[in-house]
C-alpha cells in the first residue's frame, strides 16, 4: 500500500494539453519558433488566405484534420411510404 502511494508521488501525471485544432477552421498555420518548437493558428477558410500570412514567414499551412465541415440542411423532402 505504501510502495503504491510513494509510486504515485514520484510519478505525477504530466499536464494535459489544450486542443491545438480549431473543429471551425478547415486550415491551419503552423508557426515554427524553433526546431521542435512551433504552434497552430486555426483561423483560415482557404489555403490561398493562409499562404498569405504565411508569406515571409517560417510558417506553413496544413488541412485541419479535425475541422467538423459546414452545418448540414435538413432536406425538406418526406419520403413515401
Amino acid at each position: 500500500m505504501v510502495s503504491a502511494i510513494l509510486g504515485t508521488l514520484a510519478f505525477p501525471a504530466a499536464p494535459a494539453r489544450a486542443q491545438t485544432y480549431d473543429p471551425r477552421y478547415p486550415v491551419c498555420l503552423q508557426v515554427y519558433q524553433g526546431f521542435v518548437d512551433y504552434y497552430f493558428e486555426c483561423g483560415y477558410t482557404s489555403m490561398a488566405q493562409c499562404q498569405m500570412s504565411a508569406s515571409g514567414r517560417s510558417a506553413s499551412c496544413v488541412v485541419n484534420p479535425y475541422y467538423a465541415g459546414p452545418k448540414g440542411k435538413r432536406s425538406k423532402k418526406r419520403t413515401q411510404n
